[in-house]
């Protein structure tokens, strides 16, 4: 056991999609091991189950809170720290309150873990909002539970694919709630958030490209209402007055692919498919959810439980396995 590398927290995600078999996959993997000491944080039956689907011979091996500085953490073993709200009858590809629950449980149960320093860091497997919903659990989704229960106000959702990084001022609202949500003290936060993410990642001076709301960034006020100029500008020049090289608001019609070509290191999206579309055009096994401005980390896949998949052991890891690498990336160093 190598105590400098992070522990990292997986949590299960909804028991009924494809979360367990992307972490049975994932952890079938030497390279996990390589570079972290994982744990997973869910339901040690549904594990097992999700071994029958990917015909897959590792040992789920039950494990309290207090072994997670003494276990070998060694391949072969995954390591379940169990909290015995779902057993293997669970129907797989259907939306369950029972599952809903329990995928909320385990972000709780990480995040408790994560604030008392127990584990180094956080990646989640997806969950289902209508079942996070029907298990009592009013969330858009993962990033808002995880604000609210580490009292985090100044946050945003950044996805991370080869070539491509995107940070959202707003995120899962309808586009109208999301126009009238903008203004420029959120879209500053978010550059700065921006700013100082990659800054830390060790860009000296990340280069943020900010999208327009309207087609065309508004040319000059011939699409919309000004909404650029009202909404989005005066946020860019207070970055910009603190040293932050951010420029905008720039037409996202172009504006990705000129990322994807090296122009930028960073694109602020205003809303959630201005931003989720390009990163998914781009695979949907490629990209990964990371949650910056919490004072812990978490990393997640970037797509959703699958549940038309679910059960047949067909679903792929690489998402899994790339935000397994980035939480590992972004961890405290000892």
């Amino acid at each position: 056991m190598d105590i400098n590398k992070p522990i990292v927290g997986i949590t299960m995600g909804d028991g009924a999609g494809v979360g367990p078999e992307i972490i049975m996959k994932s952890l079938r993997n030497q390279e996990v091991y390589d570079i972290c000491r994982p744990i997973v944080i869910g339901d040690s039956s549904i594990l097992n189950r999700a071994q029958q689907f990917i015909h897959s011979d590792l040992k789920v091996e039950t494990i309290t809170e207090d072994q997670l500085g003494e276990l070998s953490y060694s391949y072969g073993t995954v390591y379940c720290l169990d909290l015995h709200l779902l057993n293997e009858d669970l129907p797989v590809g259907k939306v369950s309150a029972e599952a809903g629950h329990a995928a909320f449980e385990y972000l709780a149960k990480a995040i408790d873990l994560a604030k008392k320093q127990q584990i180094d860091a956080i990646c989640t497997a997806p969950l289902n909002k209508e079942a996070l919903h029907k298990g009592g659990h009013q969330y858009p989704g993962h990033t808002e539970i995880l604000a609210d229960l580490t009292n985090t106000k100044d946050f945003s959702m950044m996805l991370s694919a080869p070539n491509l990084k995107v940070i959202h001022v707003t995120t899962h609202v309808g586009i109208i709630d999301a126009v009238k949500m903008i203004n420029p003290e959120r879209v500053y936060h978010v550059i700065k958030l921006a700013h100082d993410t990659l800054t830390k990642s060790g860009i000296e001076h990340p280069r943020i490209a900010v999208c327009g709301i309207n087609p065309h960034a508004g040319e000059n006020g011939l699409f919309g209402y000004g909404e650029e100029e009202e909404k989005i500008i005066p946020g860019i020049e207070k970055a910009k007055a603190e040293g932050i090289h951010a420029v905008g608001p720039l037409p996202a019609d172009t504006l990705f692919f000129r990322t994807v070509r090296g122009d930028f290191d960073i694109v602020v999206a205003m809303y959630h498919d201005q931003g989720h579309g390009p990163v998914k055009v781009l695979g949907l096994d490629a990209g990964v959810n990371i949650t910056v401005g919490l004072p812990i980390i978490r990393t997640s896949v970037d797509h959703g439980t699958a549940f038309d998949i679910a059960g047949k052991g067909i679903v792929e890891e690489k998402s899994m396995m790339e935000a397994i690498r980035q939480a590992v990336e972004l961890a405290p160093k000892n």
